[in-house]
């Protein structure tokens, strides 16, 4: 459960009844994107309210009959992904700063400079959105924003969102060392065993990601590798 102080207000109106919950707004998202399947857990209390503030209840009746369950879990979802909720100016703010991060964080990941062929830094991703004067979202996900920031941004700086495949040849040894940061950072598309007991295996990445891939296989293998990135 969260604390009344940190809690916010759900709000879902539908065939002329005023639904509310009180809820942690850190889970917001997460919600909306299924990954919280017991959302009572980040209630203040397990209750549907015609005013959250007042205390005032909802009958079973009508949950029922607007809901079609009086299941609280369920209902809250409902609430959650068909309705509106309430922030305070520091939680919007807040809120509204973790998820520029995380929208530049995945464009840094996935996209790149196709003039050069390079991942764009953090920080210029960052500086284009507040020059291109982007609105975020605090309520739509990450993947749902993309395409509209990556448009506004374009116009300043070159960006495109592209996956590289890389091939990778190393000892059967070597395999064991970087196998599981291989899964962990991109998609291992073909692998083969040779003969001499070498491994090689092709690995589709973010563009982005491309530095912090090859530092990687630097850092477990010390150059004792052979790599390339495919063409097309």
């Amino acid at each position: 459960m969260v604390r009344l102080e940190d809690a916010v207000v759900a709000r879902y109106e539908y065939k002329g009844h005023h639904f509310e919950i009180l809820i942690d707004p850190n889970i917001i998202d997460a919600v909306k994107d299924g990954k919280i399947k017991n959302i009572v857990d980040y209630m203040v209390i397990d209750q549907v309210f015609k005013d959250a503030r007042k205390g005032d209840k909802i009958g079973e009746e009508v949950l029922k009959d607007v809901f079609g369950t009086t299941d609280i879990n369920e209902i809250a979802r409902t609430i959650i992904s068909k309705g509106q909720v309430q922030l305070t100016t520091e939680q919007r703010r807040k809120m509204l700063e973790d998820k520029k991060k995380q929208i530049v964080s995945e464009i840094a990941k996935n996209a790149i400079n196709p003039q050069t062929n390079t991942p764009h830094p953090p920080q210029r991703i960052e500086k284009a959105i507040e020059e291109a004067k982007v609105h975020i979202d605090p309520f739509k996900s990450v993947q749902e924003q993309i395409p509209g920031v990556i448009k506004a941004i374009s116009r300043l700086i070159p960006i495109k969102i592209e996956k590289l495949k890389i091939e990778i040849k190393v000892s059967g040894e070597a395999y064991g060392k970087i196998y599981q940061d291989i899964i962990r950072m991109g998609n291992l598309v073909r692998e083969e065993w040779l003969d001499n007991g070498s491994w090689v295996g092709v690995v589709e990445i973010p563009a982005g990601m491309q530095t912090e891939f090859f530092d990687m296989l630097n850092k477990k293998l010390h150059g004792n590798l052979e790599s390339r990135i495919l063409k097309g």
